[in-house]
């Protein structure tokens, strides 16, 4: 089934007419998208919307904290500020998050999980089930090492045996990954000179390179421009956001939605560089229940 409604085809799923659906979306009562001057409604959101309107006897559940939870973003986390959503957040990796998302003590969790064939939608599986949990894609991201100033004769993994590294924690999928990438070329984190300290964010990686306390780590190529830090690219990754239906809904996720949608985020996407935003609300995965 095509991802999204036409008016009429909502027209006749609502069974009201065509002046009607626009009326819905005129006055932001109904979820949609205008492309190219013509109004779509995706349907996967509108089967939220609707199941959301449900009458008569509910089970009552606890509300969800507004909290993003999940992995770093540098430019989610300025598109968060300006959006004046109200979201809180607490980056703990693409792991934790997940494990936040299940505790219902988070209602999204930000993921970039490398998987077999794609990214995240067998991992939020196996984690959530058929729960009401959607997947949505935010941008597709380039990640690779970071070198700090000065730094040469590395060009990819097996060149950092011993090696000043700056680690991510355990629950961030960037570190599974860069010890995926380790075991490939022979090396184990025994075999380099990590900080004693793990890196909690992207952020936070990229200052311990800049002020010369690691050599190297592996990172987002966003943040070597602004922290004076040499990249080379090794991967690119899908980063997303799952989000609890119902919450989806509710006005600060809905207000940071539009956001990612105007051009001020398109601009700040092209300006920091490292991302292609072309799949921005494609939609991965979409819990069976209601």
């Amino acid at each position: 089934m095509p991802e999204y409604l036409t008016t009429r085809e909502l027209a006749d799923l609502l069974r009201i007419g065509e002046r009607k659906a626009y009326d819905l979306a005129s006055s932001g009562e109904i979820p949609h998208v205008r492309a190219m001057g013509k109004l779509l409604f995706p349907r996967a959101e509108i089967q939220a919307w609707l199941n959301a309107s449900h009458a008569g006897p509910q089970v009552a559940e606890p509300a969800l904290p507004p909290i993003l939870a999940g992995s770093h973003d540098p430019l989610l986390d300025w598109a968060l500020r300006e959006s004046g959503s109200g979201l809180a957040t607490y980056y703990d990796g693409s792991f934790d998050g997940l494990d936040r998302l299940k505790a219902r003590t988070a209602q999204a969790a930000a993921l970039h999980i490398r998987e077999a064939d794609g990214f995240n939608v067998n991992t939020l599986a196996e984690t959530m089930g058929e729960a009401p949990v959607v997947l949505i894609e935010i941008a597709r991201r380039t990640r690779g090492l970071l070198l700090a100033p000065g730094v040469t004769g590395i060009a990819d993994f097996g060149d950092i045996g011993g090696r000043r590294v700056a680690l991510r924690q355990d629950s961030a999928a960037s570190q599974h990954l860069f010890c995926a990438e380790l075991s490939a070329k022979g090396l184990g984190l025994d075999a380099l000179t990590p900080l004693e300290n793990r890196a909690r964010t992207e952020e936070d990686l990229a200052v311990l390179l800049q002020t010369g306390k690691a050599e190297v780590g592996f990172g987002l190529g966003a943040l070597a421009a602004p922290h004076g830090l040499t990249f080379i690219p090794t991967h690119e990754e899908r980063f997303d956001l799952a989000i609890w239906r119902r919450a989806a809904f509710d006005p600060p996720m809905q207000q940071l939605m539009r956001f990612l949608r105007s051009p001020d985020f398109a601009a700040r996407a092209a300006e920091m560089g490292g991302y292609d935003i072309s799949g921005l609300g494609t939609v991965h995965r979409n819990g069976a229940t209601g």
